[in-house]
């Protein structure tokens, strides 16, 4: 019987320690649905990320792959830090350079690069097309009772939305870092209203300068509290900061996430005028057996 090799990488962050860690299968050619899920789930990670064979006549041979991902419960159309987590293992077996990723919510460039300074592998994605909507009060409010937030506490300069670049996202903004600090909320509650409005993540958002925010991402419908860096919910974030004109066309912006839960990690955010898509970045590193 065929042993399947499993990797373990965190993305967002260069130490092992830091960031969010994702489960990898470089060959998943031989398991079906069902091995990919219990692969997940004995991983316990918030997802890990599967590739077979690519689409015919997508990318460069050798660059270009099928990528599905999983959470302990469910696959999920698209997880931007299990893809950045695969790019930099990629990028150590094949060299830094262009991927390709035909993924369940579409096709996901990815470039890798190797900083001289320090010899690390990053890696970028760009999105698929993204877009935001509105939230119903009735929503809204049973998410903040759910999380058990009094609506005093959300800042006005965030308004609720619903984003999208791959996956979909309620975007709550914090008026304080206390707030966003003090995370403890109804895990069935708050699972339940997701399931509703096909969320991935509640982001919780707190702006700290004019390109610098805190972000914290519950995730009960993968079945873990909580993100600890959440590269899908940074892509659909860039977009609502656009769309909203909370920042200008073409920003880079930081993202700070898993500080509160001592996994500290940073995304890194790009926006270009002219291009709908968003770009979400950031070191990676192999997490030893």
């Amino acid at each position: 019987m065929t042993t399947t090799e499993i990797l373990r990488y965190t993305a967002f962050s260069a130490d092992p320690d830091g960031g969010n860690p994702a489960g990898i299968v470089l060959d998943a050619s031989g398991l079906d649905d069902a091995g990919m899920l219990a692969i997940a789930a004995g991983l316990g990670y918030s997802e890990s990320a599967f590739l077979t064979a690519p689409p015919e006549g997508l990318g460069e041979p050798g660059r270009a792959f099928t990528l599905r991902y999983f959470s302990p419960k469910a696959e999920v159309p698209f997880c931007g830090h299990a893809t950045v987590a695969t790019a930099v293992a990629l990028g150590e077996r094949i060299g830094p350079g262009e991927l390709v990723f035909a993924t369940p919510a579409g096709t996901v460039p990815v470039t890798v690069t190797l900083t001289e300074a320090d010899g690390e592998l990053r890696a970028t994605l760009t999105s698929v097309e993204p877009h935001i909507e509105d939230v119903t009060a009735e929503d809204l409010d049973e998410a903040l009772a759910a999380l058990d937030w009094p609506a005093a506490d959300l800042d006005p300069a965030l308004p609720p939305r619903i984003a999208y670049a791959g996956a979909r996202h309620l975007v709550l903004g914090a008026a304080r870092r206390g707030r966003l600090a003090d995370l403890a909320y109804d895990f069935a509650r708050l699972e339940a209203l997701m399931h509703r409005l096909d969320l991935t993540t509640v982001q919780l958002v707190h702006r700290a300068s004019d390109t610098v925010f805190h972000v914290r991402d519950p995730f009960p419908v993968g079945g873990v509290v909580e993100d600890p860096a959440t590269g899908a919910a940074a892509a659909a974030f860039g977009a609502y900061a656009r769309e909203l004109g909370l920042v200008p066309q073409e920003s880079v912006l930081t993202l700070h996430q898993g500080e509160d839960m001592g996994r500290p990690g940073v995304l890194t955010v790009e926006l270009r005028a002219g291009d709908p898509r968003v770009r979400v970045g950031g070191a990676g590193a192999r997490i030893p057996d």
